[in-house]
């Protein structure tokens, strides 16, 4: 009988859940700018929008070059899949 309960709790918390699969479009541009900006531009945006310490932007920095090496079929796709979402919530 306590192995139903938690089955049936767990089922009921994933297909009732009030989440859903809606991106909020401020992080759409987020990734976006992330992915598709230039290092130098991305850099100034950080700055000027969010003026956060020096290391958080070295920090993004060092994870936007690794970033840069995706190929641009697969940033287009990262970029749809997210504008997608996106739309769904209207």
């Amino acid at each position: 009988m306590r192995l139903f309960l938690s089955v049936l709790l767990v089922t009921l918390a994933l297909c009732c859940s009030k989440a859903n699969g809606i991106t909020c479009p401020a992080v759409v541009t987020e990734v976006e700018r992330f992915l598709f900006l230039d290092t130098s531009i991305y850099r100034t945006i950080l700055q000027l929008q969010y003026d956060p310490p020096r290391e958080i932007i070295e920090a993004k920095m060092t994870v936007k070059a690794c970033t840069d090496q995706i190929s641009l079929k697969n940033k287009m796709l990262i970029s749809s899949t997210l504008a997608k979402t996106m739309k769904n919530c209207k």
